[in-house]
């Protein structure tokens, strides 16, 4: 049964245009507090894109975007952040000549200061955010490698650290952009276990191109082709839905 709660993010017929060509084509969806929903489709269905209007990147040509009944479509990217809804980037975003844990601590002061500029004045002590800091590491599995160069970190153990650099923003809604891209499987798996954990306290947003991951833990799932919603239920009804199964050529059902 749908839940009757008012969702947590409200896309109201979300258009964006590059050119000629629609990206996202009049998209309507709603997302419930403390879900994983997922958002998949072939390369170019429009997945980043949306996610780019959702964190205020660039704004729609038309349509509305409401975050806990306020709206938020034409907010700048920075206030949008102030509201907490947080992304990672499917192109790693860390500073690779920075220790893993000055990585954390600079995402942290960013969430902790009284202005957008990194002069802004701290609002929560610089020991106090690093005990956050360490905190983050220790759920991610960095904590042992907290000294080491962000750079000479493995792919998996970077795109952890993303994730470190996103909960220290105290996100109430989480956009994860490939978050297992380049994993082992192994660590496909352990990351997707991590990911379904933090779906307990945090809304979470999931593009991922592992369909056993999606099927796995995702509550709901949403599949964009060509900027439009073709489908969107429970990850079962989307495996036996066969339009899904016609652009996947049975990528569901063979990986």
């Amino acid at each position: 049964m749908e839940s009757k709660e008012t969702p947590i993010l409200s896309l109201q017929n979300l258009t964006k245009h590059f050119g000629g060509l629609t990206a996202i084509d009049r998209v309507n969806l709603s997302f419930q507090e403390r879900k994983l929903q997922s958002i998949i489709g072939p390369n170019g269905a429009g997945k980043t894109t949306l996610f780019n209007l959702i964190t205020g990147m660039f704004p729609p040509n038309s349509g509305q975007i409401f975050f806990k009944g306020e709206d938020i479509t034409h907010l700048p990217s920075a206030d949008i952040f102030r509201r907490r809804i947080v992304r990672t980037f499917q192109i790693s975003s860390i500073f690779p000549a920075l220790s893993v844990l000055k990585n954390v601590e600079i995402a942290a002061q960013g969430r902790h200061r009284t202005s957008n500029s990194p002069w802004g004045r701290l609002t929560r002590p610089r020991g106090e955010l690093r005990e956050i800091a360490m905190h983050y590491l220790k759920t991610l599995k960095l904590l042992d490698q907290a000294d080491r160069k962000a750079g000479l970190l493995a792919y998996g153990d970077k795109r952890r650290l993303e994730i470190a650099m996103a909960l220290v923003s105290d996100p109430e809604l989480l956009l994860l952009d490939e978050p297992t891209a380049g994993m082992s499987p192994e660590e496909t798996q352990e990351t997707a276990r991590l990911i379904k954990d933090l779906s307990r306290n945090v809304t979470i947003l999931l593009v991922e191109h592992d369909m056993k991951v999606i099927m796995g833990i995702s509550d709901r799932v949403t599949v964009l082709h060509r900027g439009t919603v073709i489908a969107d239920g429970q990850p079962k009804e989307i495996q036996q839905n066969r339009e899904v199964q016609s652009i996947y050529l049975g990528a569901i059902h063979g990986h």
